[in-house]
């Protein structure tokens, strides 16, 4: 008799949950605000991406960082993109971005970061056009030993075929 019980009332939480489940996610649309890349140097372009059904017509990006940018809906998605371009004179650090789509309005803070200068990657190959001494060098190194050791197993070989 009490496993019928608690059966019963798993039966009906279960129910009352997944029928408020709609609901509570209706209230968070747009559900997801994404935007990339994440660290933006001023005169950049990021794209922001929205998820969510009210979001699918189109709508509106704000950021303190970029100013106003249109959604347009990706077909047969469910979301809606936008490129933004930061402006000159953005603060660096971190910026929120609000998306209003239909007349809902969802923020995320810190979605992206502005940085001063241009984004680094590795030794500064970003900053270089063409071979840097460094390069020739390391170059230079390995062209050497390839005809050392070639010559070297070249000289070997012919003194093992004399004897």
């Amino acid at each position: 008799m009490r496993t019928t019980r608690a059966l019963a009332v798993s039966a009906v939480v279960s129910a009352a949950v997944g029928l408020a489940a709609p609901a509570a996610s209706a209230w968070t649309e747009p559900s997801t605000i994404t935007a990339g890349p994440g660290a933006v140097p001023r005169g950049g372009q990021l794209t922001v991406t929205v998820t969510g059904a009210t979001c699918a017509s189109g709508g509106v990006a704000r950021s303190d960082a970029f100013g106003t940018a249109a959604l347009i809906a990706v077909p047969g998605r469910g979301t809606a993109r936008a490129t933004a371009t930061v402006r000159g004179a953005a603060g660096p650090g971190a910026h929120d971005i609000s998306v209003n789509c239909q007349g809902l309005t969802v923020t995320r803070p810190a979605a992206f970061t502005v940085i001063q200068g241009g984004v680094h990657g590795g030794f500064g190959g970003a900053h270089e056009t063409g071979a840097t001494p460094t390069d020739m060098a390391i170059g230079g190194v390995l062209v050497a030993s390839s005809l050392i050791g070639g010559g070297v197993f070249w000289l070997r070989r012919r003194a093992e075929n004399k004897s």
